[in-house]
């Protein structure tokens, strides 16, 4: 009866170590979690930051959902917008933890705020893409997005350019729309503007960070600075095109003639289709099809616990932490290039140029080649 007892107790004994082991395994960042059966059914995190720039839900919310679905089809996207707040966007968050995600893929509305919800995901061993804006967080897994102190050197270099062809007067002044104080990404905007038009010959009458990105606050911002400096104004950097869209507005309602040239960014439709209407003078297309594929394809490869395909490179955060990054090349685009870019690439769907060449704007059309 020893004997047995004794028999028994060990052969217990290894069935509670297996499955402890397994248990244990189950619960790591190569788990079987993570491998390629359970990946087939997992649910992929993507949260976006506002619903006042028409890129996230026109662009790269469907361009994430479709690669997901093509790449997984049992996959599901858990979605939300967190529209300016980053408490929403916190407690989005969280009830994307508390459902199971694999992955989370994090646009954050405050890149300071949100390393609070990458803490919580390390917590539980769920990584986190940080996309197209960088959370100031040592803990994150990747970063997507594009080289955002480029983005701010093509904007201020094509402005510089435009003024010195128009002939405007050295020491002119220049407005500055930036963008939001909590998105990361606004301040490489903006130092990469700074470092073309601080040896430009031009100067900075007046500059604003826009809260939120908001493009009234924008518009009630640059109404202040006409009635103050009027005419004296030669150019508007925009950080965006909602943000430009804000500014000629004001200069439009304040009769400000003409108008001088506008820069944005993200080559919204508005935005082109006031380029064509010479309101605008440029903006930067950033391809989003390819980040928000990027980005739902290394969702995917997490989902299985394996690491990109894709070459990366590092970005710092402010906290100076080394991040795995995968940066984009944007362009810069004016009315000569709208048909080699936007239509090109299908930005606004296989009917961009229709979607473009509206009545109001079919003139402009035809002459810059549009079709």
């Amino acid at each position: 009866m020893k004997i047995a007892t004794k028999r028994a107790v060990v052969a217990s004994a290894a069935i509670l170590l297996t499955a402890l082991t397994l248990t244990a395994c189950s619960n790591g960042s190569g788990s079987s979690s993570n491998n390629t059966a359970d990946a087939g059914k997992a649910k992929i995190g993507l949260l976006l930051p506002d619903s006042v720039t028409a890129r996230y839900e026109a662009a790269d919310k469907p361009y994430f959902e479709a690669k997901v679905k093509e790449l997984c089809s049992g996959c599901q996207v858990l979605y939300a917008n967190a529209d300016g707040d980053a408490s929403k966007q916190q407690q989005q968050a969280e009830s994307m933890l508390t459902q199971g995600v694999k992955v989370l893929v994090l646009d954050p509305f405050d890149g300071e705020a949100a390393a609070s919800i990458v803490g919580e995901a390390k917590a539980k061993n769920i990584p986190v893409i940080s996309y197209d804006r960088l959370i100031n967080s040592k803990d994150l897994n990747y970063y997507i997005s594009f080289d955002n102190e480029k983005v701010g050197q093509l904007q201020a270099q094509a402005l510089v350019d435009k003024l010195k062809k128009d002939g405007v007067a050295a020491g002119s002044g220049i407005l500055m729309v930036n963008g939001s104080p909590t998105d990361n990404n606004a301040t490489q905007f903006k130092k990469g503007a700074h470092s073309v038009i601080d040896s430009s010959g031009f100067k900075v009458l007046a500059e604003y960070d826009t809260p939120g990105w908001d493009p009234a606050k924008a518009q009630d911002w640059v109404s202040g600075q006409v009635s103050q400096f009027k005419n004296q104004i030669k150019g508007v950097y925009a950080a965006n095109d909602g943000t430009g869209g804000g500014a000629i507005a004001a200069m439009k309602a304040a009769n400000l003639s003409p108008l001088p040239p506008v820069t944005g960014q993200d080559a919204e439709l508005a935005g082109i289709q006031r380029i064509l209407a010479g309101d605008q003078y440029m903006t930067v297309y950033k391809a989003l099809k390819p980040e928000a594929e990027k980005a739902a394809t290394l969702a995917i490869a997490l989902t299985k616990g394996q690491k990109p395909s894709e070459q990366t490179t590092e970005v710092d955060t402010a906290g100076g932490a080394k991040i795995a990054s995968i940066l984009l090349t944007p362009v810069a685009v004016t009315a000569d290039n709208i048909e080699s870019t936007v239509v090109k690439d299908e930005f606004y769907g296989s009917d961009s140029a229709s979607k473009i060449c509206t009545a109001d704007y079919k003139a402009a059309c035809d002459k810059y080649g549009i079709k």
